[in-house]
């Protein structure tokens, strides 16, 4: 069994599509980071970084293992089931890839986005338009690439697919209004988010957990 740790942002989301998608079973404890519920201390344990998603696995070889940050997590789901990652070859490893701009880039730059376009009381225009200038940039990457084959990694869905999906559908939701211009333009994203959101495991996982 695995336990999971997570909330109901974009990178909360990830874990739960990646454990429905593989069909493990596992139990939510959600970590509400709105009363900073991720600084108590058995949290810790699990995620050093105080951050969600974090998971505990039971079940691995050698004993119980905790494994935090959503990149690792996806990667290590991907090697314990076979699924969603190719072993080894170009395929892992542009997987692999799109994975770690996810991590790197697209996240990062939506979530500086959110907090300064969105959540924070006082706007500070620099930074508004630095973010959304690279969330048009990585927006648009990103349809370049899905203009070359149905998901980002070629021709398999993938973990980067995983990765990538709620943040995506944040940038259509959350910061439509700072992002209205890039919309309009990156129509490969929409029929990848829309191909990607009819998954019935990507419909449970985002419902996960129910706040």
């Amino acid at each position: 069994m695995i336990t999971l740790y997570t909330w109901s942002t974009p990178n909360g989301r990830k874990i739960p599509i990646m454990l429905e998608e593989c069909g493990l079973p596992y139990t939510v404890v959600p970590v509400n980071i709105g009363k900073d519920e991720q600084f108590a201390p058995d949290f810790l344990k699990v995620s050093p970084n105080n951050k969600i998603p974090a998971i505990v696995d039971d079940e691995a070889e050698g004993g119980p293992l905790s494994v935090f940050e959503s990149g690792a997590i996806l990667t290590y789901l991907a090697e314990k089931t076979g699924l969603f990652l190719a072993p080894s070859g170009p395929a892992r490893y542009k997987a692999l890839e799109w994975l770690h701009w996810q991590i790197g880039g697209l996240g990062p730059m939506l979530g500086q986005l959110g907090f300064f376009a969105v959540r924070s009381d006082e706007k500070a225009p620099l930074a508004i338009k630095r973010f959304t200038d690279e969330a048009d940039r990585l927006l648009r990457v990103m349809d370049r690439r899905l203009g070359e084959g149905p998901y980002l990694a070629g021709t398999d869905y993938s973990v980067a697919d995983i990765a990538c999906y709620a943040w995506t559908l944040a940038a259509t939701s959350f910061l439509k209004e700072p992002l209205k211009d890039t919309l309009g333009n990156v129509p490969n994203v929409h029929d990848w988010l829309q191909r990607t959101g009819e998954r019935p495991a990507v419909k449970r996982g985002m419902e996960v957990p129910k706040t």
